[in-house]
C-alpha cells in the first residue's frame, strides 16, 4: 500500500489531471499537440542527454539486460501478431500494428518518470536502454514489416533504411546515442550547460505524464475492442510474466536494473502505437483502444507490481 500512496498514486494521479484538464478543455485544442512537441523535442531528449552524458557507458550499455529485455518484447511482438492473424486474418501491416500495440510499452514517457520516482537517479540508465530495445523492435522491425506491405515492389533494403531512418531522426534515440558518445569520450560539460541541462530535464517527467493524460482525453471507444482487448492481456500480462521467467537467466531481478526492466515490461501500450496506424490509416480503431484499455487497467496492474517489488 507504501509504494502505490508513494510512487503510483503521484503518476497516475499527474495522467489524471491532464486528463481532466483535456475534458474539461482547460488548455485549449491545441495543448496536446504543443505539450507533446515540448516533450518529445526538448524535455526528454534534454533528460536522456544529460543522464547518459554523465554516466559511464559500461553503467547504461549492459549486454545481459539488453538481450534479457529484447526477448520479451520480440515475444510478446510475435504473439501479437498471431492474434490478429488468427481473430481477423488481418495483412502483414495490420499484424505487425498489433504487435507494436502488444510489445511497445509507454517507456518514454510513462516509464522514465515511474522510474525516477522509484529507483532515482539510479533508475535511469536501465531505463534508456529499455528504451533502445523498445525502439529498436518496434520502430525498426515493426515499422519495416508495416512498409513491405505498404510500399510493397520497393525492395526490402530500401524499406528497412527507410524505417531506420524514421527512428534516427527521431529525437529520443538520437540524444540517447550522442549522450553515450560524449559520455564513451569523456566530453566534459560545462556547469552552466549542465544546470541548463538539469533544468530543462527536470520538466521531462510531469510534462510527459501530464501529456498522456492529454492525449487519452481526446481519444474514445468505438470498435476494435477485442484484438485491444488481447493485446491489453499481452502487454499488461504476459510481457511482465515472460520478464519475470527470462530476466533471471541474465540479470538479477533484486537489484536495480532487473526491478526497472520488470516495471518497463509491465507498462501499458505506448501512445506511438496509434500514432503509427494513424500515419498508415490502418487498424486505427484498434490501436487507439489498445492505448486506452492498457493505460487504465495499468492502474492496477502496475500498483500491485509495485506492492508485489516492495518499492516504497
Amino acid at each position: 500500500m507504501q509504494a502505490i500512496l508513494n510512487v503510483a498514486f503521484p503518476i497516475f494521479g499527474v495522467i489524471l489531471a491532464g486528463y481532466l484538464a483535456g475534458r474539461w478543455r482547460i488548455l485549449g485544442g491545441e495543448a496536446t499537440g504543443a505539450l507533446n512537441a515540448f516533450v518529445s523535442y526538448f524535455a526528454l531528449p534534454v533528460l536522456f542527454f544529460g543522464t547518459l552524458a554523465r554516466t559511464p557507458v559500461a553503467a547504461v550499455l549492459d549486454p545481459s539486460l539488453m538481450a534479457g529485455f529484447g526477448i520479451a518484447v520480440v515475444a510478446t511482438f510475435v504473439v501479437g501478431m498471431a492474434t490478429t492473424r488468427l481473430v481477423s486474418r488481418g495483412g502483414l501491416a495490420a499484424m505487425s500494428l498489433q504487435g507494436i500495440a502488444s510489445s511497445w510499452g509507454n517507456v518514454g514517457y510513462m516509464g522514465v518518470p515511474l522510474c525516477l520516482a522509484a529507483f532515482g537517479e539510479a533508475g535511469l540508465p536501465p531505463a534508456m536502454l529499455t528504451v533502445i530495445v523498445t525502439a529498436v523492435v518496434s520502430m525498426v522491425f515493426g515499422v519495416m514489416l508495416i512498409e513491405l506491405e505498404v510500399a510493397a515492389g520497393h525492395g526490402p533494403v530500401k524499406t528497412f533504411l527507410r524505417a531506420a531512418f524514421n527512428v534516427a531522426r527521431n529525437p529520443l534515440p538520437m540524444s540517447i546515442a550522442l549522450g553515450i558518445v560524449v559520455s564513451a569520450i569523456g566530453l566534459p560539460i560545462p556547469t552552466p550547460a549542465e544546470k541548463w541541462l538539469d533544468l530543462l530535464g527536470a520538466a521531462a517527467g510531469p510534462c510527459a505524464l501530464f501529456a498522456i493524460g492529454l492525449f487519452l482525453s481526446d481519444k474514445s471507444i468505438r470498435s476494435g475492442l477485442a484484438e485491444a482487448g488481447l493485446s491489453t492481456l499481452i502487454k499488461l500480462l504476459l510481457q511482465p510474466l515472460l520478464a519475470i521467467l527470462v530476466l533471471p537467466f541474465f540479470v538479477d531481478l533484486n537489484s536495480v536494473a532487473g526491478k526497472v526492466a520488470l516495471l518497463m515490461a509491465a507498462l501499458p501500450t505506448a501512445a506511438n502505437a496509434f500514432v503509427l496506424a494513424k500515419q498508415f490509416d490502418i487498424s486505427v480503431e484498434q490501436n487507439t483502444a489498445a492505448v486506452l484499455l492498457s493505460t487504465g487497467f495499468s492502474v492496477v496492474t502496475v500498483s500491485a507490481l509495485l506492492v508485489w517489488l516492495r518499492i516504497s
